[in-house]
């Protein structure tokens, strides 16, 4: 019971004590006091509760408040951090870009020291179907043999593209340039028995092509010495492997022209064995 409901109690029963001297109270007067009494001090213990809730809840909204203040000051450092970092690696990235635009200003051509540049582009000017790349330094000729599935055959068109070919590098000034003859696949796996009786993986497939090529030129007349095949595999597509039409674009044997300076895959001359 607080202080002041024992005060009021206190007054009252003086007041009732008091008035038993000069005039009588009823008893309903004084039960109805003291009902009054009563409600008051129930009221006044449902808000003494209600407040000290009120002070404990404030307590922990203060609390939260607080961890909430210190959680945003952690987030605005780590913020800064990131920040800082994002502005290091932006101007790492600007420094990187710098020194590969200022590397390959400095470079020379690739082809310079071969002095094949101007070989390759006479040669591209004299007959349009040849392609030369100055970053690689070689040309090649723009038409590209396809294949069957699993297959070193030759099509008509190609029979007709390889002929053609010949004729050209056996003219004149170009008789001075080598061959290089390459064989790629797609990516489908050598699984057919028949298929792997010939070529038993794509590493074989890839060389039979090249190698099925470069005996069909010297049948047309190119010079044997003058030729070498490579064979890629599955590993370097001219699109991705994502449709049939795909595939077969990626089962082609290429044909590169390099000047007589450029080994062909590591060959000199005049080897013993």
């Amino acid at each position: 019971m607080s202080k002041d409901m024992r005060k009021l109690i206190a007054i009252l029963a003086l007041g009732s004590l008091t008035g038993c001297c000069h005039s009588f109270v009823p008893k309903w007067q004084m039960r109805q006091t003291q009902l009054r009494s009563y409600q008051f001090y129930q009221q006044s213990k449902v808000l003494s509760g209600q407040l000290a809730d009120s002070q404990q809840t404030a307590s922990h909204l203060a609390m939260e408040k607080q961890q909430a203040e210190m959680r945003a000051a952690q987030l605005d450092s780590e913020l800064r951090i990131a920040n800082d970092r994002l502005n290091n690696l932006a101007q790492e990235r600007s420094r990187l870009n710098d020194e590969y635009r200022n590397l390959l200003t400095s470079l020379p051509a690739p082809s310079a020291g071969f002095g094949s540049s101007k070989l390759f582009e006479d040669l591209c000017r004299r007959h349009p179907q040849f392609e030369y790349d100055p970053l690689s330094g070689i040309a090649r000729y723009g038409t590209a043999l396809e294949f069957a599935s699993g297959s070193n055959e030759l099509s008509p068109d190609s029979l007709r593209t390889l002929q053609e070919f010949t004729r050209i590098m056996n003219e004149g000034e170009n008789q001075q340039f080598n061959i290089l003859v390459v064989g790629h696949t797609d990516d489908e796996a050598v699984v057919r028995p028949e298929t792997r009786a010939r070529h038993e993986t794509n590493w074989e497939l890839s060389a039979h092509r090249a190698t099925a090529v470069v005996r069909q030129l010297a049948k047309y007349g190119m010079s044997e010495p003058r030729m070498g095949v490579a064979g890629y595999n599955k590993f370097q597509p001219a699109v991705p492997n994502a449709s049939e039409t795909n595939k077969q674009k990626n089962r082609r044997v290429e044909l590169f022209v390099l000047t007589s300076e450029m080994a062909i895959a590591g060959k000199e001359g005049n080897v013993k064995r």
